[in-house]
């Protein structure tokens, strides 16, 4: 295979290069980001490139057979319309490329999000549980509207593999974002109604995603460790403590500080905490129906690798 991976800079991006880069079907790896890796791998060659840039020259160079789509503005931002352009314009940029090209197989990395975070969720959500992605939390709403991008993809190009992932919040050594941050502080502020949490370790995930491309498997994933925590939980295994607020007045507080860009207090808006006091758990069981796939982690054995990293 010769693969293709936008977001190459990124956590899950350089990891699933790392692993690619050992497997004997793997032949070439073209990374793109908008910033150099920090390592540098075998088979693995690297491009600073915007994924709404033009691919088309490593498509013809490269022989690219393969696309694994990882780039997406994680961290919110404050520029929406810039966090929108990068996210779905370049989505669209990548499969149009994908198809001029002929590649077999696309795979992309969508987030459990898509589903929304709504009082009425399924529990738990499975693949076939509506998107729902709230439309005040562009990360959330992005994934629901590229995974509608994704179904008008696979309609027009019957002959290409599309494969979707969902992971949910994605956790392991070295792996940061703003909820890592933010339980990492030493005073946590937290809804006073919080729900559990359920994490993947990204180990399994990038074990899920090779498998997925080696074996050229088609459809829809959850993919999620079993169980799940409660933040007091995870904030006190942390050497850390909860402060729990009213959602009357976290909400509004958390509003203003991010208006005012203060980041000490928080580096997310408000309708991020939704997540927080609403059901959001999602089964993997159809991949592990479909796949054989047997989890190395559930969520409790996946935030204890991901503390005892910390405190190393």
């Amino acid at each position: 295979m010769n693969i293709l991976v936008t977001g190459a800079a990124g956590n899950i991006g350089s990891s699933l290069i790392e692993a690619l880069s050992q497997k004997d079907w793997v032949e070439t790896i073209v990374g793109t980001d908008i910033k150099e890796p920090s390592r540098k791998y075998p088979k693995c060659k690297f491009d600073i490139r915007d994924v709404r840039q033009s691919m088309d020259d490593i498509f013809k160079s490269e022989r690219i057979d393969t696309v694994v789509h990882t780039a997406y503005v994680f961290a919110p931002i404050h520029d929406k319309r810039l966090m929108e352009d990068i996210n779905k314009n370049g989505t669209r940029n990548i499969i149009k490329a994908s198809a001029k090209f002929g590649v077999k197989q696309i795979l992309y990395t969508s987030s459990t999000t898509a589903y929304g975070f709504h009082p009425d969720n399924d529990q738990p959500l499975t693949e076939n549980s509506p998107l729902r992605g709230n439309d005040d939390f562009i990360y959330s709403k992005n994934k629901k509207e590229i995974e509608a991008i994704m179904h008008d993809f696979m309609a027009e190009n019957p002959g290409i593999t599309v494969t979707i992932v969902r992971p949910c919040i994605v956790i392991g050594p070295g792996f940061n974002n703003f909820i890592t941050e933010l339980l990492l502080r030493k005073l946590v502020v937290i809804p006073a109604n919080v729900m559990s949490c359920q994490f993947v370790h990204s180990k399994d995930l990038i074990n899920v995603m090779s498998l997925l491309l080696e074996k050229r498997i088609p459809g829809i994933f959850n993919v999620s460790g079993e169980g799940a925590m409660t933040f007091q939980e995870m904030i006190r295994s942390l050497g850390n403590i909860p402060i729990p607020l009213p959602w009357s007045i976290i909400y509004p507080l958390n509003n203003l500080a991010w208006f005012l860009r203060l980041r000490i207090i928080t580096k997310f808006p408000s309708p991020v905490l939704k997540s927080a006091v609403n059901p959001w758990i999602a089964s993997s069981e159809k991949l592990r129906k479909e796949t054989g796939y047997q989890f190395k982690y559930d969520t409790r054995s996946a935030f204890a690798d991901f503390v005892k990293s910390v405190k190393k």
